[in-house]
């Protein structure tokens, strides 16, 4: 007798009220708590099923299926079941039943694709990490870079090429350097540099490289290769970067989290693809400082600031709102601040694009040159006021005046003198280590990122292409955590097609956001590292300033609550197969 599954588990469903009941408070429950419409209405149970068993998919089905008759007095007896199969179905039996269940998951799996299409995500939102009521908020600050002024991507080939130039002036590099030009789509924000080694590549969340993302100049290195150098794929928590991302003390590596980081990490991979190529032989070390140094001197010595302000409408992108976010604010009566390491002349001649020449009077504090992080941890450097013009003053700081222009100090001085204290106060910046980290764990302030990739990730997320990936990668995904538990060579056989298969497609995945490194916040199924900072020290994100114009000043922020890996889900995707208490049942042969 060749017994179903699917079909047996839905029908015992069916003739069962108390599980049914189940079944609807579970589905009702999830769509209420992510706002998604209900296409059951006020039908009766019966109909409501035969709604659900056309229009979701088998994988989800059977796992919660599996969960209700996991209560039922029947379940044990197909659990004893399924540990026979292997030894009473015959290996053609097996596979064929497996792939049987495979075209079925597959068909029901892609039948939901026009349902999960329609549940897009708005890249206009703001995202909670940590529940916040803008309601508590009565002081707002601001970095500038990234934060209030956004740039075009001529700035980073500006970037680029200067900073290429003084490697080859400077530092003597050699001239055939210059037919390297920067290359927009490469990189992505959050990537490790082994300096030792001079490889590019992204970390997860748990310290491990994800294979497929590691580069030596402009070309990856095999697998083989990186498992071999790392002796494995882990990376040490003494050679990882320091609390600011920073390679020192002994640490090998760095981890690049600022957007302007982008032309630099392109820099390092052009000139170790130009040693390579020519076979010159070169000190890993030494080239990672000179290309740090040569682009620190396009910030240090000005050279970006004057070009950009001689041509700020090429460099600078308008109409991310910025103004009507500070008006709207400014009209309600909070009070803001900007707190930036960019001098005041650069700072100025872009607000008055951007916001215009009254933007100072919507501040009622404005500090530049503030050499962030040290700000937030150096109590020794004093404020000191700037003129218009530049000029410095030698008078002692007693109170930071609207107005005027302040340079340096620090955050201990900061708060002594306005009594801006805990979470009464909002940051908001682009770099979570400068602009976040020190104020949230040191300091108790609100804090929120701005990462200006989300709005291009949700976009390509929201795509028929990348919906269809990821909805098959997961019902694939746990197909094969349920068959794996069958050990005949049969089940083996074909469990092993579906796992290469799912490497491909998590490949593809891959590639949709980034050819190189993929998305800015996952490695395959794991979060980066760069997702894990920014969880842990930002309250809110989201892609622009620009977002708060959907909020009112008294809404809350509440991030999801997704069940830990112990906890009974809200969802059966939610759940390991594990914790089912209900494997699949395979077929059996009877003589």
């Amino acid at each position: 007798m060749t017994m179903t599954p699917l079909s047996l588990s839905f029908s015992s469903l069916l003739k069962n009220k108390d599980s049914l009941q189940k079944f609807f408070n579970c589905y009702n429950a999830f769509h209420a708590q992510h706002d998604i419409p209900r296409y059951f209405g006020n039908r009766t149970p019966w109909k409501k099923a035969r709604l659900w068993e056309r229009n979701f998919s088998a994988v989800s089905r059977s796992r919660f299926i599996g969960q209700v008759l996991a209560e039922q007095p029947c379940a044990k007896n197909y659990a004893k079941e399924a540990t026979m199969c292997t030894t009473s179905a015959s290996g053609q039996d097996m596979t064929n039943w497996l792939w049987s269940i495979y075209n079925e998951t597959k068909k029901q799996t892609e039948a939901l694709i026009p349902v999960i299409s329609k549940n897009s995500v708005n890249p206009d939102t703001i995202f909670a990490n940590n529940e916040m009521s803008l309601g508590d908020i009565e002081i707002y600050g601001f970095d500038y870079d990234y934060t209030l002024a956004f740039y075009s991507r001529h700035l980073h080939t500006l970037i680029f090429n200067i900073a290429r130039d003084i490697l080859i002036q400077e530092h003597r590099y050699p001239e055939g350097l210059r037919e390297y030009e920067y290359i927009p789509n490469f990189v992505v924000r959050g990537l490790h540099y082994d300096v030792q080694r001079a490889l590019l590549m992204k970390i997860d969340a748990f310290h491990y490289i994800q294979l497929g993302t590691v580069y030596r100049g402009l070309h990856p290195v095999p697998d083989k290769e990186v498992i071999a150098m790392y002796d494995g794929c882990h990376v040490p928590l003494e050679n990882m970067s320091d609390f600011y991302g920073k390679s020192s003390h002994g640490h090998t590596m760095k981890q690049y989290m600022d957007i302007f980081s982008l032309p630099e990490m392109n820099l390092l991979c052009s000139v170790n693809d130009y040693f390579m190529k020519h076979n010159i032989d070169y000190e890993p070390v030494h080239l990672y400082k000179d290309v740090k140094e040569a682009i620190g001197d396009v910030h240090v010595k000005g050279i970006m600031y004057r070009a950009v302000e001689a041509d700020i409408e090429n460099y600078i992108s308008y109409g991310e709102q910025t103004h009507a976010v500070l008006k709207k604010l400014y009209e309600d009566g909070k009070k803001m601040f900007l707190i930036t390491n960019s001098p005041f002349d650069f700072v100025d001649r872009g607000m008055n694009y951007i916001v215009g020449k009254d933007w100072r009077d919507l501040f009622d504090i404005v500090i530049v040159q503030a050499d962030k992080p040290g700000f937030f941890n150096d109590r020794r450097k004093p404020f000191r006021r700037v003129t218009d013009k530049g000029v410095l003053h030698w008078d002692r700081i007693h109170k930071l005046e609207k107005g005027k222009i302040y340079k340096q100090g620090n955050l201990y001085e900061f708060l002594r003198l306005t009594g801006w204290r805990g979470s009464k106060v909002l940051y908001f910046g682009d770099h979570i280590y400068s602009d976040l980290a020190d104020l949230t764990l040191k300091h108790g302030w609100r804090t929120g990122a701005i990462i200006p990739e989300l709005r291009k990730e949700i976009k390509i997320m929201n795509t028929e292409e990348c919906v269809h990936l990821m909805t098959w990668l997961q019902g694939l995904t746990g197909l094969i955590e349920h068959m794996q538990v069958h050990r005949d060579p049969a089940s083996q056989a074909v469990v092993q097609e579906w796992i290469k298969e799912r490497e491909a497609m998590r490949s593809q995945t891959k590639d949709i956001f980034n050819g190189q490194f993929g998305s800015l916040f996952r490695t395959y199924h794991n979060p980066t590292y760069f997702s894990r900072r920014l969880s842990r020290f930002a309250d809110i994100y989201m892609a622009s300033l620009s977002c708060l114009l959907n909020y009112d000043f008294h809404h809350t922020f509440f991030p999801r609550r997704t069940p830990l890996q112990h906890e009974s889900p809200f969802w059966p995707e939610q759940t390991s197969a594990g914790a089912l208490k209900m494997p699949f049942i395979p077929p059996q042969n009877h003589n």
